[in-house]
């Protein structure tokens, strides 16, 4: 077993994650508990996550220090490298050059935990702070353009730190690296795959008897959720499909025909269009617009849940990416409130039954695959749900969800054309409510921005944007400022995670 010290980094989960895919238990420790559990339970080896805190910040989380002197295998990562030179020694400082995103590191000498790792290569960086000294007995084995120390070593004591994060698509060679210290920790690599009769059994021990309300969107979460609970108890199973407005325009026809053809399960439809436009009436901020659809979403089903007297649980398509993003852990900052997740009222009248809770994204598209879903289903692009309600900047109007809608359109008829879905995570449009000067048949325009976004990611824990063709941004610009009257720009978003989330709001 390997002991995951979570600080509250985004990506704490995912470290876990990469771990037990090498065939190796992990148990998730929070910092006060550390020393004392270590201590008792003798792991095998011990990885500090990221976090978002500052070692100097009052009430930063930390360890006792006693706990480098335990003897076993130490890997810090980001706030781990940063909180082990601060507490045994190193000097910490502020960053004048924050790093967020891509960067290069090269590599300094040699060290085990970077065994097979090429001298320069690619990595994903997340940090204010950064180690300016390593303490005693500790030398520098990598840096990047703008810090010094991006990796350090004490071979003698095993302990490595690394600024990057491993864990992430994005950094090349991530895996070995983790791969590298399990074996430093004597342990053996071997393989962990997700079984569909597990997870069957799982929901049938969940809900063994009542009916059961099944949030769908036609999106794989829900589909998937949805096609899993369908073999675990059958008829017992409601999928519902709920005609917010706020989705992209035939997504209702798409839902009804995929649950025909592959769950054999007929959805139910509740119309509800204009109750989520007057609960959206006058709302501006993010938060409070995700909370208000997630509380409407849910006293629908409730609603629907009470045509059957056995209704007991309620189903929801929720991925690991929604938690942590949602404030999962203790000391994770809380980037969105999630509909699903932290947009959900206190008070709710049905069991909360979520199938691939503990899944990302590639997992979850793993596991359709062996449902045997077909490949426009698996590889389609992720789409929030809270559905455009969330990329429309400022209050959600009839007249800006039309010309938003409308902008979709025209955005995937293109992309469709000359790209499969599998290329891209997501492409979408975005309303900006920023007024621009223009000028449409000789005539001064003075219309809102429609921004385009294209990002690339695996787990969507980090995104890159994409490098769309020159032709079709040209061909899709075009189009929305000549077709949807009341635009006068389009803008292309290039800005990666982090800094940025994948959605606007």
């Amino acid at each position: 077993m390997i002991f995951l010290v979570d600080f509250g980094s985004q990506t704490a989960h995912l470290i876990a994650r990469r771990v037990r895919s090498f065939g190796v238990e992990v148990k998730i420790v929070a910092p006060k508990d550390a020393y004392a559990k270590a201590k008792k339970e003798k792991p095998a080896g011990l990885i500090f996550s990221g976090g978002p805190a500052s070692v100097y910040e009052r009430g930063a989380p930390t360890v006792n220090k006693k706990i480098y002197s335990l003897g076993m295998p130490i890997l810090g990562i980001c706030y781990g490298q940063q909180l082990t030179g601060y507490l045994i020694g190193g000097k910490v400082e502020l960053g004048k050059i924050r790093e967020y995103g891509p960067a290069a590191v090269e590599l300094k000498g040699r060290t085990a935990l970077l065994k097979g790792v090429p001298r320069a290569f690619e990595v994903w960086m997340s940090h204010g702070d950064k180690v300016v000294r390593p303490p005693r007995g500790f030398w520098v084995t990598g840096k990047t353009g703008d810090v010094a120390i991006a990796a350090m070593s004490d071979d003698k004591r095993k302990i490595y730190c690394i600024q990057f994060h491993p864990e992430v698509s994005h950094t090349e060679h991530g895996s070995l690296i983790l791969e590298n210290f399990v074996k430093l920790c004597g342990l053996k690599v071997t393989s962990h795959g997700v079984e569909i009769k597990d997870l069957v059994e799982q929901l049938k021990q969940q809900m063994p008897e009542g009916r059961a309300i099944c949030a769908v969107s036609g999106g794989i979460d829900s589909t998937v959720s949805a096609m899993l609970a369908a073999k675990a108890i059958g008829k017992r199973l409601v999928p519902i499909y709920v005609e917010s407005g706020l989705m992209r325009l035939g997504t209702k026809e798409q839902v009804k025909q995929l649950f025909a053809k592959h769950v054999g399960v007929k959805v139910d439809v509740v119309e509800a269009k204009k109750e989520f436009l007057a609960a959206l009436k006058g709302i501006e901020d993010p938060e409070k617009k995700r909370k208000a659809i997630g509380k409407l979403y849910i006293r629908l089903f409730e609603q629907e849940a009470k045509k059957f007297s056995d209704s007991k649980y309620l189903i929801q398509g929720t991925i690991y990416s929604d938690v942590i993003e949602s404030q999962g852990t203790r000391h994770a900052d809380k980037i969105k409130s999630h509909h699903n997740v932290g947009g959900l009222p206190k008070n709710i009248g049905l069991k909360i039954v979520e199938p691939v809770r503990e899944f990302y994204k590639d997992e979850v598209r793993l596991i359709a695959k062996k449902l045997r879903l077909p490949g426009a289903v698996v590889w389609q692009h992720v789409f929030p749900g809270p559905g455009l309600g969330i990329r429309i900047r400022g209050e959600v109007t009839y007249g800006r969800l039309k010309m938003l809608q409308r902008a979709e359109t025209i955005l995937q008829t293109e992309l469709n054309k000359v790209m499969e879905p599998r290329e891209t995570w997501m492409t979408f449009a975005i309303y900006v409510p920023i007024k621009t000067t223009g000028v449409k048949g000789d005539a001064r325009s003075f219309g809102d921005v429609i921004a385009i976004r294209s990002i690339t990611s695996f787990d969507a824990m980090t995104a890159d944007w994409t490098r769309l063709p020159y032709e079709l941004l040209a061909k899709v610009s075009s189009r929305i400022v000549n077709e949807i009257r009341g635009i006068s720009r389009v803008v292309y978003d290039i800005t990666t995670k982090p800094p940025a989330t994948m959605e606007w709001e």
